[in-house]
This record gives structure tokens, C-alpha cells and sequence, in this order.
């Protein structure tokens, strides 16, 4: 029983110690949100963009939206059509095996 109580208080201290690396983690986002939303409120509400600039940004986003699909479209692989000859019953395909073994493809050596 030694043996099995040392393993478990090895497992207890992994896991905590995990545990504790993910709460230390969460504290510093917070802390890093908490420090960067008062940059950004004070940040929007000083850039103003007129009417023209924000028309001129959304049609570069919607350029490059279109030119990303694009892309995506050519470079996405198609499919290749299969021969007529890949469509075989197991008939034939047992057939054209017996008929290659007696023709002597696939004696072994």
C-alpha cells in the first residue's frame, strides 16, 4: 500500500500543480484585459473616420474577401474522374485474376 499511496500523492502534485498553472494563467488575462480595455474605449472614440474613408476600407475588405475566395477556389484540389475500366465486378475481377495466373503473371519464383 506504500507504493500505491506515493503514487497517488504524486498525482495529487501533478494535478495541482497543473491547476495551478491554468488559474495563473486566467489571473494574467484578466489583469491583461483588464489594463488594454481602457486603451481601446479611449482609442475608438478619438478615430473618427469620415463616411468616404469607411466606404473606401470596407470595399479593400470586400476586394480581399474576394480575392481570398478566389484563391481558395483555385488551389482547392478536384476530384479525378475515374477511368471506365476502375468500375469491375468482383466477377471480373476474379475472372481477369485466374486468367492472369494461367497466363503465368503471377507465378512466384
Amino acid at each position: 500500500m506504500n507504493d500505491f499511496t506515493l503514487s497517488l500523492q504524486i498525482t495529487a502534485l501533478g494535478m495541482g500543480l497543473v491547476f495551478g498553472a491554468i488559474l495563473l494563467l486566467w489571473l494574467m488575462m484578466v489583469i491583461l484585459t483588464a489594463l488594454t480595455a481602457d486603451k481601446e474605449s479611449a482609442s475608438d472614440s478619438a478615430e473618427v473616420d469620415s463616411p468616404t474613408q469607411a466606404d473606401s476600407k470596407l470595399q479593400v475588405a470586400l476586394l480581399a474577401v474576394a480575392m481570398a475566395l478566389a484563391e481558395q477556389d483555385a488551389s482547392s484540389a478536384h476530384p479525378l474522374e475515374e477511368p471506365p475500366t476502375a468500375i469491375v465486378s468482383a466477377w471480373q475481377l476474379g475472372m481477369r485474376t485466374r486468367q492472369m495466373s494461367e497466363k503465368g503473371n503471377f507465378r512466384r519464383h
